[in-house]
Parts: C-alpha cells; sequence; structure tokens
C-alpha cells in the first residue's frame, strides 16, 4: 500500500529538511575547525573547545525566551528568522577572524537553533496524535540528522582541499537555497499562539508530577550520556581502546576518522530507522515499553566498553550504541509530546528542550573531569549507572506510569 503525505507530514518534513540545511554549517565546524583554526584567526585549540560548546550554553537562557515569543508568532515567522540568522552565520565561519567575533558568531546561532528545535517540537506536536506522534519525532529527528551527515562528511574533504572561506560559501549557499521551504512547506497556522492550554498549570508541577518529572529527567540524562559523554568522548574512546592509529582490512585509520564514520554510520540510518522505531511505539509496542528495554540494552552495552574485546566485535557494540542512541532520542522526544499533550504544552516543550541542552552540555565536561581523575572508563560506567537507574524508575509502578499518556499493551 502506497503511504500519502498529509499536510501535517508535510510540514513536519519540510521542517526538518530546513532544519539539515540550516545545520549543515555548524557539523562541518566540528569538523574543520579542530584542524583549521589558525586560518580562523584563532590562538590556541582551547578557543576551538570553547567556540564549538558555547552554542550549548547559551541555549539555556534562551529557551524559555524562546518559548515565549513562540506564543505570539507563528512557526513559519520562527524558522524563518532562524534560517536568516543560520545563512549570515554560515557565511561568517569562512570570513570572520578571531575569538572574540566568532564567538559572538556562534552565540547567535545559538539562537537559531534554538528558535529552529523549539518550533520543530511544537510543529510536531500540532501536527501528530497520540497514534502518530512516535512516528513523526522520529521522521523529523531522522531526517534533520541528514545536515550532520552532509557537513562532517563533506565538510571535512572541502575544507582541506578549498579552505574554510570557499567551504563556507557552498554551506552557506545550501542554506539559501533552503529558505523557500520555509514558505512553501511549512503552514502559516497560528495554532502555537491561538491553542488553548489544556491545563492552567504552575511551574511547581514540572517536578510535582512523577510523570512529567521523570519525562525531563529522562531526557536530560539520555542527552547527557549519548550528546554529551558519548558522541564528545568517541575519538578518545577508539584511541584508548586500540590506538591512535588502526588498520582495518589493510586502510589505515586514524581514531578521530574511525570516530568520525561511526558517528556518520548513524546518521545515515537515522532517516529511515527514526521514523519506524517511533511508529512501532505508536503501535502494537508502547512506548514506555521500548524505553525501558533500549535503557537495558544500553547499559549492557555500556558495561562492554571496557573489557579487552577485538577490534571487529568491539567496533559492532559501538554501532549497537549508536543504535540505542536514535531509540531513546526517538522515544524520549515522544514521550515528552507526549506529558505536553495532557498539560501545559509550552510549559512542558520549553522545560524539556532546557533539560536536553543543560544534558548536552554539562556530558563533555562531565566526562573527560571523570576520565581524567578517576579512571580512564569512569564516565561510560557513570553512564550504566544512570541508564540502570532510569531502567529502574520506568519499571516502578505509579512512578512513571499514567495511562493517558503511556498505555501498557
Amino acid at each position: 500500500m502506497i503511504h500519502t503525505v498529509d499536510s501535517g507530514e508535510k510540514n513536519i518534513i519540510g521542517l526538518a529538511l530546513l532544519t539539515a540545511a540550516c545545520l549543515i554549517g555548524d557539523s562541518m565546524l566540528y569538523i574543520a575547525l579542530p584542524t583549521h583554526w589558525k586560518e580562523a584567526g584563532l590562538n590556541s585549540l582551547w578557543e576551538v573547545g570553547v567556540l564549538l560548546s558555547i552554542n550549548r550554553l547559551v541555549r539555556l537562557p534562551l529557551n524559555p525566551i524562546v518559548g515565549c515569543l513562540y506564543k505570539k508568532i507563528n512557526t513559519r515567522q520562527g524558522v524563518l528568522f532562524a534560517s536568516l540568522l543560520t545563512l549570515v552565520t554560515t557565511l561568517s565561519y569562512g570570513f570572520v577572524k578571531g575569538f572574540f567575533p566568532l564567538l559572538l558568531i556562534r552565540c547567535i546561532w545559538g539562537l537559531a537553533w534554538t528558535f529552529l528545535r523549539m518550533g520543530s517540537y511544537f510543529v510536531i506536536f500540532d501536527c501528530s496524535t497520540e497514534s502518530n506522534r512516535g512516528h513523526c519525532m522520529g521522521l523529523f529527528n531522522g531526517l534533520y540528522r541528514l545536515g550532520s551527515l552532509v557537513g562532517m562528511l563533506a565538510g571535512g574533504f572541502i575544507a582541506d582541499y578549498y579552505g574554510l572561506p570557499i567551504t563556507a560559501l557552498i554551506f552557506g549557499t545550501i542554506t539559501l537555497l533552503s529558505i523557500p521551504i520555509a514558505f512553501i512547506w511549512i503552514s502559516i497556522s497560528d495554532v502555537n499562539r491561538t491553542s488553548i492550554e489544556k491545563n492552567n498549570m504552575s511551574k511547581s508541577m514540572l517536578w510535582k508530577n512523577h510523570t512529567i518529572f521523570w519525562t525531563l529527567m529522562t531526557g536530560m540524562l539520555v542527552s547527557l550520556i549519548y550528546q554529551g559523554i558519548f558522541a564528545a568522548t568517541l575519538s578518545y574512546l577508539v584511541q584508548i581502546h586500540n590506538s591512535a592509529i588502526i588498520t582495518i582490512s589493510g586502510i589505515t585509520l586514524g581514531a578521530a576518522s574511525l570516530a568520525g564514520i561511526l558517528q556518520a554510520i548513524r546518521w545515515g540510518w537515522e532517516p529511515w530507522l527514526a521514523p519506524l522505531v517511533g511508529k512501532k511505539s505508536d503501535g502494537t509496542y508502547s512506548r514506555r515499553m521500548i524505553l525501558i528495554a533500549s535503557l537495558l540494552f544500553a547499559s549492557i552495552l555500556f558495561v562492554l566498553i571496557p573489557l579487552n574485546i577485538p577490534l571487529a566485535p568491539w567496533l559492532l557494540i559501538i554501532i549497537s550504541i549508536q543504535l540505542t542512541a536514535t531509540a531513546l532520542t526517538t522515544i524520549t522526544d515522544a514521550i515528552a509530546s507526549d506529558a505536553a499533550s495532557v498539560s501545559s504544552k509550552f510549559l512542558v516543550l520549553t522545560a524539556y528542550s532546557i533539560a536536553v541542552d543543560i544534558g548536552a552540555a554539562i556530558g563533555p565536561f562531565l566526562a573527560y573531569l571523570l576520565n581524567t581523575y578517576i579512571e580512564t572508563y569512569a564516565a561510560y560506567w557513570l553512564s550504566v549507572i544512570l541508564l540502570l537507574v532510569m531502567t529502574i524508575v520506568w519499571l516502578i509502578p505509579g512512578k512513571t506510569t499514567s495511562q493517558t499518556i503511556y498505555p501498557i499493551n
């Protein structure tokens, strides 16, 4: 049977593709800046670290502000503004020199990403129901990560051969050409501004309501483990477990190159796997049951990381962890939307966005702190503990179970 795309799904696809185009420049920077920092007018590598993390830190205070702004503007206006900011920042990566000017540019990108991410939550919320919310969330997450795939794979190659200015110009052009998507595929509906909240919920309910509280905590911890600890230390992990140089089938790869390939593998499967996981959670299998199974499986995989395992099976473990990242990110996003559907949309989704950004921001710092001063694999043992705690919490009846939000089939 041929699947037809309704107007709501068309909005989600359009927003995902626009977000992917906007993400290309940022993803390129993660690959190119650590090796082209002198070309960017920087004086040391610590400046690279600050520039690559400041956009996450500025999102923490920006999330509630942008959430309130979306009460007064429609989604098209918000993402169009974000696209224009992205165009400016992407072009600036090749032509603006020096630490402080680039620091300002990265802060502006943080604002742009906040508008894109918050706008996507609201679009998915308004265009989906309990019966298809997981599929819609997975569809968006899968498609927008194509921007990371293209940015990292093509960005490093173009920067090495042609330099940062040409790279920024090419990726800025892609962003510019994607802006019409905001007018063609994204609805001008003011539903975000005019829809009536189901409950006049106070902020204190974010931690008094067990379901909402653990939804936020799960989002933060999943982000801390996968976006923070795992993603930030993957090349370090490959190096300490094997060596700085790895030979596979006669091909010699550096630890950073192999880590980039492993990350790209995930972005390659997400456009079809994330929607599939989300759809399964909408149907026969409940989101809560898939969440518990994924958390438990992930905890087992993280236990295996420090073991002295040959390279091939060890890489399969790392790839399997990437699979759990896709599943957990999709499911936690869908659960947050479920919670918002029976409470305060703006309050819950804004709080969830803040929680995810907190996890992503503190994860890298925490990982290297623990691995340096406690034990080489300390951050991964911490991940095991956090995953097991979340598994137990979601298994306890009454703590996180709401038949309205998480029906157990």
